[in-house]
């Protein structure tokens, strides 16, 4: 997805706040380094998070037996066409891309760092998987080149965390998100809504847990059920409620009332592979639901921060 959303006066846009930061157009660009989480190798636990397949997010130029410098150049060569003086961060994706040594991460980083056209990178991974040493290196990098570190929070609920097999508490999130922010370094974090166990009210009382954080951008999704996962599984053996279109977007609209206004909204789905997803199967781009929902909150008139201190 292009980083250039249409403008919406309805929520801290991430389009728009990307446009501030850089005089051109810009484009992530998935990354595979090759790495692995610790609830899959053994350290902490095995099998991944329960709902877990990193095919449902990786595009098809990202394969994790080329280099990053490749994989970075397939994916010029992916978006390129469209607007050939466009510029790219490079986003190291796939499963928890702080999970090494120091040594190992600096070389990954500087390398896609090095690539033409690259001006940045996003680092997705784990609160868990953060240390002093490894950020007191991202503090200089971010002195360098446009930064962002998105950790994985998933849930503000301990017993949801536990559940899905993370792996890490609540607490990990706070620590490893405010260690983050103190560095300068612009911290985003991901949550998924629908998770088992978590109802709407759930989702709500989580909210202004979530903003008061001190993170820059959040990223959104829906609760997706994908094929060969232990969450399809447990599914299966006993079917639990999945988010009808309208449901989601009536939960979205009244989540973003209770988040503070500066916080920027990265996205609100995700959109995997239809043969690879159980449920739900809403049959929607990401652009469309986007639109469905700025009709809904403009018939409403309802504003991210109208609930926020209530």
């Amino acid at each position: 997805m292009e980083l250039n959303n249409v403008n919406t006066p309805y929520y801290n846009d991430y389009g728009s706040w990307i446009r501030r930061q850089f005089p051109c157009r810009v484009q992530k660009i998935s990354i595979d380094a090759g790495f692995t989480c610790p609830n899959r190798d053994g350290r902490i636990s095995t099998g991944g998070c329960i709902y877990c397949d990193n095919r449902t997010f990786n595009p098809e130029y990202c394969q994790r037996r080329d280099s990053i410098s490749q994989q970075l150049e397939a994916g010029k060569l992916f978006f390129g066409k469209k607007y050939p003086d466009m510029k790219y961060l490079a986003y190291f994706q796939a499963y928890t891309n702080t999970y090494g040594s120091i040594e190992h991460l600096r070389l990954l980083y500087e390398e896609a760092l090095k690539t033409d056209d690259v001006a940045g990178i996003v680092i997705g991974t784990r609160p868990d998987c953060i240390s002093d040493e490894l950020l007191d290196y991202l503090e200089g990098l971010n002195k360098r080149t446009f930064l962002m570190v998105e950790y994985g929070v998933e849930s503000a609920n301990d017993e949801t965390l536990k559940l899905i097999n993370r792996g890490h508490n609540f607490s990990d999130s706070v620590s490893a998100i405010a260690k983050t922010h103190a560095r300068g370094i612009l911290t985003g974090a991901h949550i998924i809504l629908g998770l088992p166990g978590e109802d709407e009210t759930e989702s709500l009382r989580q909210a202004p847990i979530i903003s008061s954080l001190p993170i820059d951008v959040l990223k959104i999704h829906q609760m997706q059920i994908v094929k060969g996962t232990r969450l399809a599984e447990m599914y299966q053996e006993k079917p639990f409620h999945v988010y009808t279109i309208d449901e989601y977007i009536s939960l979205i609209a009244n989540y973003i009332q209770k988040l503070r206004k500066d916080l920027v909204l990265e996205r609100f789905v995700s959109q995997s592979p239809k043969d690879m997803i159980i449920a739900p199967h809403w049959g929607l781009k990401n652009y469309q639901f986007t639109n469905l929902l700025n009709n809904y909150l403009r018939k409403n008139n309802i504003h991210q921060g109208d609930l926020e201190k209530v």
